[in-house]
């Protein structure tokens, strides 16, 4: 039986509903890390730390997908809460051909500056060529990956977060098994993870396209639609923290790569690259919950539900708390066994990512609280206050942390810069939680 958005949430049913959505995202998460795994362990370092490299720029142009789908999918919600389903239907394929025209042009735009930009990022020889293969591949099959963010929020607005998992679980196990054939098998290398990674991105953004194109039993159907220009700003302009956090995050990864390669050069991008792989795991489950909690959050504060925001709130917090915890000591105590499946066939390496990985997951005991505090904001269309908690965490506190830290402690305090800039970001969370209690009627 299907969990409408209007209902009343209890534990339980909270939980039921957003399940789908952290699983979703733990999933996209984890057949990224399988790319890696093959990478690392079927093609060599080098090419392991040559795609941890370019990574960031490719999610920094993909992160058009996460701004229109979480932005437009709470200007959705909102509108279905108000009662107004045909314009709802019509907004949202408005969005998606805006999202599809979008992914063409960042194409384009990223196949003409890529190899520079590797150049720029402190890349030499072999690591070069190893970036621009990989990264060429991976943007032909951009705007399948841009759609897939996009019908990841859509889904859940849509009220059927399970079909949402069912394709992400399908691109998953499509990446998975391409990997084994065509690194492990084939012996395609570098160009054969790339290549499995683009079309499981195809079936990721491709699927949910078809089923929006058919007529369905949701409330949501891609029809024909104007470009509305007004509703397309207030999209941007409400999933603008989103955006913003995936840019930051994208040009901080630059940045920690980029003072790693002066510290400890090729080592360190590849430990990093592990750190980062286990982190999208971890985290993932804060994204999944605050993607399958927005747009209930959205749709009751559309319907003027007061009590029942006051409610979502509450709850939301304490299950935040509850995660941060438990996902810290999960994370402590699998430091070393994660670490050893990446890179245990180099000592030296195991060890520099071991601690590395011991020291950024303490991150995890904040990190929940701001993620959800800005996705908050976000489904009740408040993008401002949303891109102001992502940017500051992010990026500003992050950036002052990796160039302030390594002065002190060297590559101990660039593990450790993530730590400090989300317990920062903690208190501005809070004080626009505790500010705004009012305005929101969720006090």
């Amino acid at each position: 039986m299907n969990i409408q958005l209007s209902e009343h949430f209890s534990y339980s049913k909270l939980l039921r509903f957003v399940f789908p959505s952290i699983v979703m995202m733990v999933f996209t998460s984890i057949y990224g890390v399988i790319d890696g795994l093959f990478v690392s362990n079927y093609v060599g370092k080098v090419p392991f730390a040559a795609v941890n490299l370019i990574m960031p720029f490719l999610m920094m142009l993909g992160s058009l997908g996460f701004m229109i789908g979480t932005g437009g999918s709470a200007f959705v919600a909102k509108t279905l809460g108000e009662g107004r389903e045909e314009e709802a239907r019509r907004h949202f394929s408005m969005l998606v051909y805006v999202s599809i025209a979008g992914g063409v042009v960042l194409s384009i735009i990223g196949m003409i500056v890529i190899r520079p930009l590797t150049i720029a990022m402190g890349a030499e020889g072999e690591m070069i060529e190893n970036c621009v293969v990989y990264g060429r591949i991976l943007l032909i099959a951009l705007t399948p990956f841009i759609l897939q963010n996009v019908f990841q929020s859509f889904f859940v607005t849509a009220e059927k977060p399970q079909l949402g998992l069912a394709v992400t679980v399908a691109a998953g196990l499509t990446n998975i098994f391409l990997d084994f054939l065509f690194v492990a098998v084939f012996k395609w290398g570098l160009e054969g993870a790339a290549i499995a990674t683009a079309v499981s991105q195809s079936v990721g953004g491709v699927f949910p396209l078809i089923y929006f194109i058919r007529k369905n039993k949701t409330p949501l159907q891609l029809v024909k639609a104007e470009f509305n220009g007004s509703v397309l700003f207030k999209t941007c302009t409400n999933g603008s923290s989103e955006l913003a956090s995936n840019i930051s995050m994208s040009l901080v990864n630059m940045l920690y790569n980029y003072q790693l390669m002066k510290v400890a050069g090729e080592d360190g991008v590849a430990a990093y690259g592990v750190i980062m792989y286990v982190n999208f795991i971890f985290i993932a489950i804060f994204l999944g919950y605050s993607i399958g909690s927005a747009p209930i959050i959205s749709y009751h504060y559309g319907a003027g539900n007061h009590d029942e925001l006051k409610n979502l709130l509450k709850k939301s917090l304490f299950l935040m708390v509850g995660f941060s915890i438990i996902l810290t000591f999960t994370a402590e105590g699998s430091a070393g066994f994660l670490s050893r499946i990446f890179v245990g066939y180099d000592k030296e390496l195991y060890k520099m990512t071991c601690l590395g990985f011991r020291l950024f997951s303490l991150s995890f005991l904040f990190s929940g609280l701001n993620i959800f505090g800005s996705a908050f904001f976000t489904a009740l269309n408040n993008g401002v206050v949303s891109a102001l908690i992502s940017f500051l965490r992010a990026f500003v506190l992050q950036i002052i942390m990796v160039l302030l830290l390594p002065i002190f402690w060297g590559i101990q305090g660039i593990w450790f810069s993530v730590v400090a800039a989300e317990l920062l970001a903690l208190f501005i969370t809070l004080y626009f939680l505790v500010t705004k209690r009012k305005e929101y009627h969720y006090a």
